[in-house]
């Protein structure tokens, strides 16, 4: 029988959608400026593969 790993945590803070494109509003001749935003969290990954140290520590 295989094992199967479970599914990584998804970030709390970003709930999975770790970058972002914020518009910045149309210029005169039409087009958009974007922003790249990336959750500081996880570093843009969406998830959060293991607990902080002070959980762990703290057997949380």
């Amino acid at each position: 029988m295989s094992q199967t790993s479970p599914p990584p945590r998804v970030c709390s803070h970003c709930d999975g959608f770790p970058v972002v494109h914020i518009t910045t509003g149309t210029t005169t001749d039409g087009q958009r400026h974007t922003l790249t935003a990336t959750c500081p969290v996880c570093k843009g990954t969406g998830t959060r593969a293991t607990l902080p140290a002070a959980l762990a520590r703290a057997g949380k």
